[in-house]
């Protein structure tokens, strides 16, 4: 038989195998069939025929035994990898001397290799395993505390001894009982099978705690006893301890001696400075570390401060021995202390750990949700690096604690989860923003070769498009520091070859700019400013800062160095202006007295000192007339040089004019009583008659040219048909108001108002009138809230004579409505005041309390209906009447109050 007659039989047996796996019409079919065949639990090698056959077939059936394959494939692993672990776990135990951190050292291997800790036999081994090191760590813990239980019962006998013998004796019945638990303790702590296991450190201490106490607690047996004979028979000796022998002399009648202290044998003094220096530096250093709290370092500064006073000890003073044994008690005291803190820090530092994740409490019939971490990656990275550094420091302070530090440890692996998806992510964002980095290089370039030169002249658009580019680099993304520092050069040389042409013809404009600035600096330094060359020299620099863009702060400096000669120029010319205008006339020195006396009437803060003032001022700017006079009483001598002065003044407003001479200002600046009083002027030549010119005379105007048409006038305007002089037509002046009129305000007389102020005099009384107004409107304002108090007052107090008069009410009160309030407040309060005040609000267009708002819309909706009623604006005075009859209420007062602020005041 061939292969191909021996197939269809096999296809056919696999079928029958499988329940018509093979023979079903559709691939649904065909898997729920291999379903209900795997559920039989088929043998592994029947599932792999079966599967090698199928996969040809139809790969979606086959994709179920392909995983139950691979679960068994798995599964297999799993257990020899769990056999594997479970007999390295069982070596363990079967030491005598089992190492903790080799125990936790299993479970953290077990987990990273992927062994099945959750399942047997691992689970069970890893149970024995915490069971066994909970054991060691709490043999441990009692020996610690059998160690602090000696000593405070060698405390105890030793506090004994500094007290009566017989309070000592009627204590030595309960330390009899106590001395020899403890010591069965001990010896059952040596019995515990994990004994062997502890740490080395810990059986020396037991031992000495055990042979130090029984030390004590003999020479206290034998002490006792000597004192017990002693005060039976008056010969026996008397015990070591010194106050019990005092006690016993006294009792025999014999006083107490004092102890006589051996003398120290002399030594070199300069020996004995060098022993208490040594001593003195190991002190020194034992009491800082002790401050400090550093418990590893001050258990060595106290080692070293024991062997200084072994070597020195019997060449220093006693002071200084009291004071070196004190601090290595403070050591001792820290260094058991320091533990306990230690494993406090680190229990706080597992509780951060642990809640670096949000675990929400679990719902009945709800599955648990997955916790949440509270940071995200950069702030979870740096949350870990500090609590693994506060780590580490808490292990320099004391012993290791391994079960609080496997407990940090998976937190602290939990929470880097999140750190790992977060650098993952970033470097992703890198590698992403390397490629547009590098992608905007290779546009730069491109486009710096498509445009070596801006087109149309366009060099700001240029500049512009050099600005954007520099913004999409910054814009790029964040790289790392090795990364960006590879591509920042190529960066710098793409752009710098793009903004060559610029540079080029930025480095031609700034040479144009500076021949610019000097051009300028010999305009200022001109004696005439020509108006001019300054302007076209300004349109000159204007162009050539809008054609070509240079940096912001370069061109700044540029502009005000351009500048700077051409306002200095500007500044002679005015300066020389106020140093012609500075000398004031005598109306000007009147103004200016009646000005500063005004200025301290408003100091004063009297209104009726700052009304007299202000009409002492007005009457100082009427006093024009009489300046006028003056003027014209001096003569045609006087007047005449002032105004040749003006005319020299005015004349350089036009192109070409001459320079005035240096004292034309002079004249124009003298006051009309220094004319009046000065000797009269020697005569000058007659000046040259003005010949009338067509064109246009304005200053900086050519008058070659003829003059614009001037605008028409208003629509519907009559127009005159004849020459000038004609009846009928209208004659407009050069402001196009009618000539006709009698000056600017049609036929108002003209006032005479004489010669002008000057500036300084000008503004000293606009500023003094300005001040004494706000003065005035300031108060007024008091007044007007002192009345309103005073009015508020006498209603509270029912005293009509305490009521304002109708000066300080204002002219919003007649008398009338006065009297009606008078009257008002001299009856008895009677009457409801709601409605009253709800007209005044609406009459004052005040607010009104949250509990009065409905009342007010209904009063307003009544009010609509009274067509013929008048309004609470016409009526506030009797409203306010009304209000003051009834009874006085603090909210009605603040009320009333708000509504009268704003109605005194029309």
């Amino acid at each position: 038989m061939t292969q191909a007659t021996l197939k269809p039989n096999d296809t056919r047996a696999l079928d029958a195998l499988t329940g018509g796996a093979f023979s079903a019409p559709t691939s649904g079919e065909r898997a729920a069939r291999v379903r209900e065949w795997l559920a039989g639990d088929p043998s592994p090698e029947q599932m792999q025929e079966v599967f090698r056959e199928l996969s040809g077939r139809d790969k979606g059936a086959a994709r179920l035994l392909r995983e139950r394959l691979d679960e068994i494939k798995r599964s297999k692993g799993q257990e020899a990898m769990a056999a594997e672990w479970a007999e390295k776990a069982r070596a363990l135990l079967a030491q005598p001397k089992l190492n903790i951190a080799d125990a936790l050292a299993w479970q953290r291997d077990a987990a990273k290799a992927g062994a099945p800790l959750s399942r047997e036999p691992l689970a069970g081994i890893k149970a024995q395993l915490a069971e066994r090191v909970k054991g060691i760590e709490d043999l441990q813990h009692r020996v610690q505390v059998h160690r602090e239980a000696a000593v405070l019962l060698a405390q105890r006998i030793e506090v004994l001894s500094t007290k009566s013998w017989q309070d000592a004796k009627a204590a030595a019945e309960s330390l009899a009982a106590d001395v020899p638990a403890w010591q069965q303790q001990a010896e059952a702590l040596l019995a515990d099978p994990n004994w062997g296991s502890v740490d080395a450190r810990f059986p020396p201490l037991l031992e000495s705690s055990r042979t130090q106490l029984q030390v004590v607690w003999d020479a206290f047996q034998s002490a006792l006893a000597q004192a017990v004979a002693a005060a039976q028979d008056p010969a026996a000796p008397l015990p070591p301890v010194p106050v019990w022998a005092d006690e016993l002399r006294l009792a025999r009648g014999v006083p107490a001696e004092a102890p006589a202290k051996p003398a120290k044998p002399k030594v070199d003094p300069q020996v004995r400075a060098q022993a208490t220096q040594a001593v003195r530096e190991a002190l020194g250093k034992l009491e800082q570390e002790v401050a400090e709290g550093h418990g590893k370092a001050s258990a060595g500064a106290a080692s070293a401060l024991r062997n200084a006073l072994k070597e020195h000890g019997k060449l220093i003073d006693d002071k200084l021995e009291n004071q070196a044994h004190a601090a290595l008690a403070a050591a001792g005291e820290l260094e058991g202390w320091q533990r306990w803190r230690a494993d406090q820090l680190r229990q706080e530092l597992v509780a951060k750990a642990e809640g670096l994740f949000e675990r929400p409490a679990p719902v009945e019939g709800q599955e648990p949700q997955p916790p949440k971490p509270r940071y995200g990656g950069r702030k979870m990275q740096e949350q870990l690096r500090a609590l693994r550094e506060q780590w580490k420091q808490t292990d320099q302070g004391g012993p290791p604690n391994h079960a609080l530090w496997k407990r940090f440890d998976d937190a602290c692996n939990e929470a880097y989860k999140v750190v790992e998806a977060w650098l993952d992510k970033v470097k992703a964002e890198a590698a992403e923003h390397k490629a547009q980095r590098l992608a905007l290089i290779e546009e730069v370039k491109a486009w710096a070769a498509e445009n070596p030169t801006a087109r149309d002249g366009d060099w700001k658009g240029f500049n512009r498009i050099l600005h954007q580019f520099e913004d999409r680099w910054r814009d790029a993304g964040h790289l790392s520091e090795k990364a960006f520092a590879e591509l920042q050069p190529q960066w710098k040389e793409a752009i710098r070859a793009a903004a060559a042409p610029l540079e080029a013809v930025q480095k031609q404009s700034l040479e144009r700019r500076h021949a610019m600035i000097d051009e300028a600096r010999e305009l200022g330094a001109e004696p005439q400013l020509r108006i001019d060359a300054v302007k076209a020299l300004q349109q000159r620099w204007q162009a050539e800062a809008q054609g070509i863009p240079l940096d912001r702060k370069h061109e700044q400096k540029l502009w005000d160095a351009f500048r700077k000669p051409i306002d200095e120029a500007f500044n002679r010319k005015t300066q020389e202006r106020e140093r012609a205008a500075a000398a004031l006339s005598e109306r000007d020195r009147v103004v200016l007295e009646a000005s500063k006396a005004l200025e301290a009437a408003n100091a004063t803060g009297d209104a009726q000192k700052i009304k007299a003032a202000m009409s002492a001022l007005e009457a100082a700017l009427r006093g024009q007339a009489q300046a006028a006079a003056a003027v014209a009483a001096a003569g045609q001598e006087s007047v005449a040089p002032a105004a040749q002065a003006a005319e020299g003044e005015a004349a350089p407003a036009g192109p070409g004019a001459a320079p005035p001479a240096e004292g034309a200002a002079e004249p124009a600046a003298e006051s009309a009583g220094e004319a009046a009083a000065a000797p009269p002027a020697p005569p000058k030549a007659t000046p040259k008659p003005v010949t009338a010119m067509r064109g246009d005379d304005r200053p900086g105007m050519k008058k070659t040219e003829p003059v614009a048409p001037a605008r028409g006038g208003r629509f519907g305007d009559r127009k005159g048909t004849g020459g000038p002089g004609r009846p009928g037509e209208r004659r407009d002046d050069r402001g196009g108001r009618d000539a006709r009129a009698g000056g600017r305000f049609g036929e108002r007389p003209t006032e005479d108002r004489g010669p002008r102020l000057g500036d300084v005099a000008f503004r000293a009384q606009r500023e003094a009138l300005e001040h004494a107004q706000m003065a005035l409107k300031k108060l007024a304002a008091q007044a007007h809230g002192e009345a309103l108090t005073q009015l508020l007052t006498a209603w509270e107090q029912r005293l009509a004579e305490q009521v304002p008069s109708v000066q300080e009410l204002g002219k919003a009160v007649s008398p009338a409505v006065r009297a009606s309030w008078v009257q008002a407040l001299g009856a008895g309060p009677a009457g409801d005041a709601a409605e009253a005040l709800l007209r005044l609000e609406i009459a004052a267009e005040a607010p009104t309390p949250v509990e009065q708002l409905a009342a007010r819309r209904m009063l307003q909706l009544q009010l609509l209906t009274r067509r013929n009623d008048p309004s609470p604006a016409q009526t506030w005075g009797q409203d306010v009447a009304r209000v003051l009859a009834s009874a006085y209420d603090a909210g009605a007062a603040r009320r009333l109050q708000n509504a009268l602020r704003t109605l005194l005041r029309r």
